[in-house]
Formats: C-alpha cells, structure tokens, sequence
C-alpha cells in the first residue's frame, strides 16, 4: 500500500488555539503545546505538548472506523474495526465488526482482515463494536458492546480468541449499564502486554450517566483490575476506590464502592491507554465534550490510576487533510520509539475520517524547553 501523499501547506490557517504549523520549515509539521483551558487536571511536569508531522499521513479502509491497537506476541499489531469491509474488502457489504491484523513497521505496514463479523442487522453479538482489544501470550481477548449509537452503553462481553483472531468466544465476563459501566478499553503495556509492572490486566470504563449516544456528563472512568491469569473470572475483578494516606490506591470487589480515577466535568466519551516504558509515564488519549468534533485530550500519570495531569487539551484538534470531525484517537503500542519520545497515532472520524487514519509524532518533553 503507498502512502499518501499531502498538499504542502505553507500558511495553516484556522487552527485551533495551542496547534500551529512550523513557520520557518513550512511543511505538514503541526506543534499542539499545553492547551488546558477548561481541562480537568494541571499542566504535565513531563510532556509539554506533541508534535505532528502531517506529512505522514496515511489513510486506508475508507468507512471502516475505530481501530483500537494490542500488540501481540507474533510481533503483529491486531485491530478492530465497525461499520465497513476493512482493509481488504473481502465483503460485498458492510459489517458491524471486524478484526484486521498490522504488519510492519510506522512507515511500511500493511493491513490484513481476519474476521469479517456478520453482516448487519444480524442477531450475532458479533453485530456490535469494540474499542478495547488486548494481546495476552497465546491470546487476544476484545470486549465487545452490542451495536451502534446508544446501543453501545448496554452492555460489555469479553471475548477470547486463540488464533490470532479469526474465531471468537464468548468467556462469561460482562459488565452493564444498569451498573454504570460502559465503553471498556484495556491498558496497552508493551508487546503482548509484556511491559506491565504488576501482574494485573487493567480496564477502563467510561460511567454511563443519561445513556445518550454523546460525551457522558460529568465525565467519569472508572479503573478495573484482575490478575492477568484470572482474566476470565468476573469474581476476580476489583474497582478503583480511592488513595490511602501514602498515596496509594485501594480496591474493592463491591461495585457500588468504586471511585472515578478520571473525572472531566465537561464530559467523557471513547478512550484508549497506554504506557510508555521511555518516559514513564500513563498516557490516556480521550474524546471530551461532545463527540465527533475533534475534541481532543491527552492526559499522563506516573501509575494506571493517576495523579493525572494534562498534556493536551482541545477542541477541533485537525491538520492538513483532517477535518475537526475526529472522535478517536490511540497510540501505537509497537510504534513508541525505545526512548518514548517518537509515536504513531492512529485515529478515526466521521466523513473521510470514517477510515483508518496514522499520522507520525513526538512528545515535547518538559525538560527539553520550550
């Protein structure tokens, strides 16, 4: 597949307040520093900002959106994907969900479809969507919601599959909205989860509040763990309940004793997690406010449940060839460079963005100057 080649863009006119173009290179480059008017949480000590270079965008699977990225032990990324025919196209028509697996590198890869789903309007719970997917040795497993729009808040189903993600089974773990919980994602945490520090599998969840298809408001997530060999055992999950007096978090199995480790006022929608071993650091990519309107936040933290502080923080995030219409946003786990400073985002949106979008970045570290 070839790259596609952007419109060198001399003057980036009408960017949102925070991101602007590189003035003296005149090229796709576009700088986001630390914009945190309205955001939740104080400034990073760490990560100042991010820097695009629009250049390398890159878009395929056109009407296929979401693309949640795990990477697994076959040294492949593995995705899924709603609402399309994939990379491939080996459909006649859409499907709800599909699987698709990532071979090569940030600036040579090439998708491949594994599962195709069902066609939609099925009765297969393989008619929904998913946005958490997470490569564990010998196995992927996906939560899966049951369909489009508010459909997604009513539940969430854990599925497992041991080749590479051509089958799917359901292992009994579930989680509702009667019980709040909503929109899973797992932490991302090296290849085949092989960077995770503690022995638990961590879950975020967005707290369902109306059920409305928008930004839940106030914005809440909660944080589950489960020992990485219990995984299928619903009984052996525990909830974020707050910080002891050294700072520390405590865990409880009762549901109603949970506490938000996220919290936005403005409002929460679809999310990703991941931990860059180079810096240290706990990067949430989250959509705030409403939805589709490229409303952009990254937030970092030293632990999966926080202090949480603000990277970036804004609305109508776009660039050269990106409309303002993005809803989702995740970081290549396999595509962080060793030191963590470089990264491949990856993200999907509502028109042409309704596809399979990366795009080549670094972090701009506080230590560094401005």
């Amino acid at each position: 597949m070839k790259r596609k080649t952007m419109r060198r863009s001399a003057v980036l006119a009408s960017l949102l307040a925070g991101c602007s173009s590189d003035p003296q290179a005149l090229t796709d480059r576009v700088i986001c520093e630390a914009t945190v008017v309205d955001a939740p949480f104080p400034p990073s000590s760490v990560i100042r900002g991010i820097d695009i270079d629009f250049s390398t965008h890159r878009r395929e699977a056109q009407e296929s959106d979401n693309w949640p990225l795990t990477w697994a032990d076959d040294d492949h990324q593995y995705t899924s994907w709603g609402d399309g025919t994939g990379f491939n196209g080996n459909v006649p028509e859409k499907v709800g969900l599909g699987y698709s697996r990532i071979e090569g590198g940030p600036s040579s890869y090439a998708g491949q479809d594994v599962f195709y789903g069902v066609t939609q309007g099925s009765d297969d719970p393989f008619r929904g969507k998913s946005y958490g997917i997470l490569s564990l040795p010998g196995r992927l497993y996906s939560w899966i919601s049951p369909g489009s729009d508010q459909r997604n808040w009513a539940w969430a189903r854990l599925f497992v599959s041991t080749d590479d993600g051509r089958t799917w089974e359901d292992v009994g773990v579930e989680f509702t909205q009667d019980e709040g919980l909503g929109l899973p994602w797992f932490l991302q945490a090296g290849r085949s989860y092989g960077a995770a520090e503690d022995g638990f599998v961590y879950i975020y969840f967005v707290e369902v509040k109306d059920g409305e298809w928008e930004a839940q408001r106030p914005g809440e997530l909660a944080l589950a763990r489960v020992p990485i060999a219990e995984i299928e055992d619903r009984d052996a999950y525990e909830f974020f309940a707050g910080r002891n007096g050294g700072g520390g978090a405590v865990w409880t199995s009762d549901l109603a004793g949970r506490r938000p480790v996220i919290e936005d006022p403005n409002g929460l929608m679809r999310g990703s997690t991941i931990y860059n071993p180079g810096l240290d650091r706990y990067l949430t990519v989250i959509n705030h406010t409403a939805r589709n309107l490229g409303n952009l936040a990254i937030f970092d933290a030293p632990t999966p449940w926080g202090p949480w502080t603000s990277v970036l923080y804004v609305r109508g995030w776009s660039g050269p060839g990106v409309a303002a219409d993005t809803f989702y946003w995740n970081f290549s786990p396999k595509w962080l460079s060793p030191d963590g400073r470089t990264f491949v985002l990856v993200f999907s949106g509502k028109g042409e963005n309704d596809s399979w979008n990366s795009v080549e970045g670094s972090f701009l570290l506080c230590a560094d100057g401005p």
